[in-house]
């Protein structure tokens, strides 16, 4: 376990809630103390920090490896930060994306075409963590000239059933 100071911070906090606790219904500061020493650490693995954990959003960042993103498609979002941060797609080829990434999961679509787009790839990076997390996320590359002009991220429904 890192210590970091949000964790002594927590760490405070759950002892204060506790002592104050403790204190309603025994007056003896030792033992409130002892007590409060032994059950901050219970309280706070056991109680507080799932607590944190169920709804916060936060996630592992990790490098861009083709490898990874191969492997392991539903922890694409892991790695889409230093994808954009470090324009790793950016100017590349039809051909070398597909290399790196493998083949689009989907097109995109042109309404006024009222077709398929081939220049709009997509591609699906799972769904982070969080407990009310109702939406996946997906990665746009828009192609001008078989090269790639940009990338986007955006949200979509998940959907449990085929059929919906």
């Amino acid at each position: 376990m890192i210590i970091t100071p949000l964790l002594i911070i927590f760490n405070i906090i759950v002892f204060i809630l506790v002592f104050l606790f403790i204190n309603t219904i025994d007056k003896r500061k030792w033992l409130t103390i002892l007590v409060s020493i032994i059950l901050t650490p219970i309280v706070y693995f056991y109680a507080f920090y799932p607590f944190v954990n169920i709804f916060s959003s936060y996630h592992h960042q990790k490098y861009f490896k083709a490898e990874l993103w191969v492997e392991k498609p539903a922890l694409r979002y892991e790695l889409i930060d230093d994808i954009i941060e470090t324009d790793t797609l950016i100017g590349k080829t039809k051909n070398e994306i597909k290399t790196l990434l493998g083949n689009y999961e989907w097109l995109g679509w042109n309404a006024s075409k009222k077709a398929h787009d081939e220049t709009i790839w997509n591609y699906s990076l799972g769904i982070k963590p969080g407990a009310f997390n109702s939406k996946k996320e997906c990665l746009m590359l828009v192609f001008k000239n078989n090269k790639t002009e940009a990338i986007k991220t955006f949200k979509e429904d998940l959907k449990l059933n085929a059929k919906e």
